[in-house]
């Protein structure tokens, strides 16, 4: 993804929302964890502390006495984290074995009689324990005696389930992690599925194959796709106006073109040759820009119209062909159509008629005696290709540039290729001229996406000379 891709701001987005949100969750479910570790923690200290209330009693002469200690073997084991301790007003004190040798130190706090207190206090060997403790009232000989049960277990219990638990946790919380990264992609990829439905409708339009967008799309995005649709349909207004006024202006010209041609022959009739010769070059120079004007003017909105058109090759050639072979510059040529009958391509047939009649008459203008039309099986392309002098490599391109004449002959004001080269690009075509093995030029039309690279005009002929015929 490239770094300013809406896709990698959605996903990275939603990436930050979950670690946030899983980093709380997680936060929040160890506190939650610890605390119900220690209410638990809390409940078993209550139940030792009844079952030792429950065997302590004082005799006849106040001594205390423990009928049975509690049953849980770690009070037996030392310093096992678990611990009872009980002691009277008088300084009697009973402990489990479990403190070995020590005392818990119990706050100086005043216990009522049968109110349970819990507080953390410090065990034996530094231990962090929590103590909970009740203060019971016995009788012995009619004498009161206050006696204290304290029961207290290790808060390292609390600390680790709490480590283990968070370290579960965390595994859990990265497994779930990904899944909702994946989720969050999928549904970004989803969510951004009918903007990729509208690059296709913008290049099925640039490529001429529809008109206009789909309507069929989310509500989200049909506000978008009225805007581009209403946007399309005022420049589809303002081609045609553009396209009526240079067509006006083209056809508006054509009289004053044939007047001039009326005055040059006129001229010429008065033995004014080199004026009238004059007069006629200006003139079919601003005849081919105005048939240039007009060509470019017609193609512009049908290449863009939507409709599926197609031409038949092989008629059409066989036309321009017929018509060529009266003219003076194709009277000497023989012609070979090569292209097969039911070969079509996706080109109007007016548009088709102009591009190969160019490069057909351009190549019977140079020709020796061989003009050759073919077409590539394997791919959609026409090649014309003659058995003239050639080009020379280093010339190629620029017979292609607006204008540009490699010859002085008198006929083509070097705009023939550049009119080709207007109506392909209205279809995303393309002209490639390189030199054919018949000895002339040989020029193929393909769709862009279909033309291979040729070598470059300086490897094509490396032993070629300055003095190689050029021609356009």
């Amino acid at each position: 993804m490239k770094r300013h891709s809406l896709r990698l701001r959605l996903v990275a987005g939603g990436i930050v929302a979950i670690l946030i949100a899983l980093g709380l969750a997680g936060g929040a479910l160890v506190v939650v964890f610890e605390r119900h570790v220690s209410r638990t923690l809390a409940q078993d200290l209550d139940v030792h502390l009844k079952q030792l209330l429950a065997n302590i009693d004082v005799d006849p002469q106040g001594k205390l006495v423990l009928m049975q200690p509690p049953v849980d073997p770690r009070f037996a084991d030392p310093l096992s984290g678990l611990y009872w301790q009980v002691g009277d007003d008088h300084g009697q004190l009973f402990r489990s074995r479990s403190l070995w040798d020590s005392a818990m130190e119990l706050p100086a706090d005043r216990l009522s009689p049968g109110e349970t207190h819990q507080h953390e206090a410090s065990g034996p060997g530094g231990q962090r324990v929590l103590v909970a403790e009740r203060a019971v009232t016995l009788s012995a000989a009619g004498k009161p005696v206050i006696v204290r049960l304290a029961v207290a277990e290790d808060l390292a219990r609390v600390s680790d389930a709490s480590s283990a638990f968070a370290k579960d946790l965390s595994i859990a919380l990265v497994l779930l992690g990904c899944v909702l990264t994946l989720a969050t992609w999928i549904q970004v990829g989803v969510g951004l599925r009918p903007l990729v439905v509208l690059r296709r409708g913008v290049a099925d339009i640039r490529a001429g194959r529809t008109g206009y967008l789909p309507s069929s799309v989310p509500t989200e995005v049909h506000p978008l796709v009225e805007e581009v649709n209403a946007l399309i349909e005022a420049q589809e207004h303002e081609i045609e106006r553009s396209r009526g006024r240079a067509a006006d202006l083209a056809h508006g010209l054509k009289t004053p073109l044939a007047a001039l041609a009326a005055d040059a022959l006129r001229l010429r009739e008065r033995g004014e040759h080199d004026i009238a010769r004059d007069i006629d070059a200006v003139g079919e120079t601003m005849g081919r820009h105005v048939d240039r004007e007009l060509a470019r003017a017609r193609v512009r909105g049908r290449a863009r119209g939507g409709a599926a058109i197609s031409a038949a090759v092989k008629p059409l050639v066989g036309a321009i062909l017929a018509t060529l072979s009266r003219t003076p510059e194709g009277a000497h040529v023989r012609f070979e159509n090569l292209v097969a009958d039911d070969l079509c391509v996706s080109l109007d047939r007016t548009d088709l008629a102009e591009v190969l009649g160019n490069l057909i008459e351009n190549a019977a203008r140079h020709a020796a005696g061989i003009v050759r039309i073919t077409a590539d099986d394997s791919r959609p392309s026409l090649v014309v290709e003659d058995d003239g002098k050639g080009i020379e490599p280093t010339h190629l391109l620029r017979v292609l540039e607006r204008g540009t004449r490699l010859d002085e002959r008198g006929g083509a004001a070097g705009l023939g290729l550049a009119i080709v080269q207007d109506v392909l690009d209205a279809y995303d075509w393309k002209l490639e001229l390189s030199n054919s093995e018949l000895g002339g030029l040989k020029a193929t039309i393909a769709p862009r996406s279909v033309v291979p690279k040729l070598p470059s005009p300086s490897a094509e002929k490396s032993t070629a000379t300055s003095t190689t015929p050029q021609r356009a």
